[in-house]
């Protein structure tokens, strides 16, 4: 069954079949919550064009800022491999862990404690009601695989990073990894 090898941590890749949807097409996503009420996730490899800096200027950086979801855009999320440095954080698995004490990440970001390696921010964030992912899996829209990067998968994630496991899977999937975006546009 699905739901059963649904669980937090894992990567849902998308489907090539997934285009036109411009928040899912091509997108990594990072589930960080899954249980009977619904799922959580974060899109790894959409880059947004704005900096930490730019969202906030008391942060002396620029972290990059990815587009989580198409939910709550108007809210920043965080994840992090430095639980010993965030506080209050929730581990999502191997490593991984969703938000903490933002005044004291503020403060580690500026004096350089946490690195680019350590964090990533994002604009909104990716849900499911419940069940609806499990439909979506029904329906062949996403492609559900180990994180076998752990906690290291936020150095990992780049725009390039769909197409890197759409390889990686190989046999049918490899003819998508050099197709256009929109194959249409050919």
């Amino acid at each position: 069954m699905i739901s059963e090898k649904l669980k937090k941590g894992q990567l849902l890749i998308a489907e090539p079949s997934i285009i036109g949807d411009l928040s899912f097409n091509r997108s990594v996503i990072l589930l960080a919550d899954h249980n009977k009420e619904g799922s959580v996730g974060f899109i790894l490899n959409k880059p947004l064009k704005y900096t930490i800096r730019d969202l906030l200027p008391e942060i002396d950086s620029k972290f990059k800022i990815y587009n989580g979801g198409p939910v709550e855009q108007d809210n920043l999320y965080f994840i992090h491999n430095v639980p010993n440095l965030i506080p209050n954080s929730v581990e999502i698995a191997n490593g991984i862990f969703w938000g903490g004490d933002f005044e004291l990440t503020k403060e580690l970001i500026n004096s350089g404690a946490i690195k680019k390696k350590n964090i990533r921010f994002f604009l909104g964030y990716t849900g499911w009601d419940a069940e609806q992912l499990e439909n979506e899996m029904q329906a062949n829209s996403w492609i559900l695989t180990k994180n076998a990067y752990e906690n290291k998968i936020l150095g990992k994630a780049s725009i390039h990073f769909w197409k890197e496991k759409i390889i990686e899977l190989g046999g049918e999937y490899l003819i998508w990894s050099n197709a256009p975006e929109n194959p249409i546009l050919n």
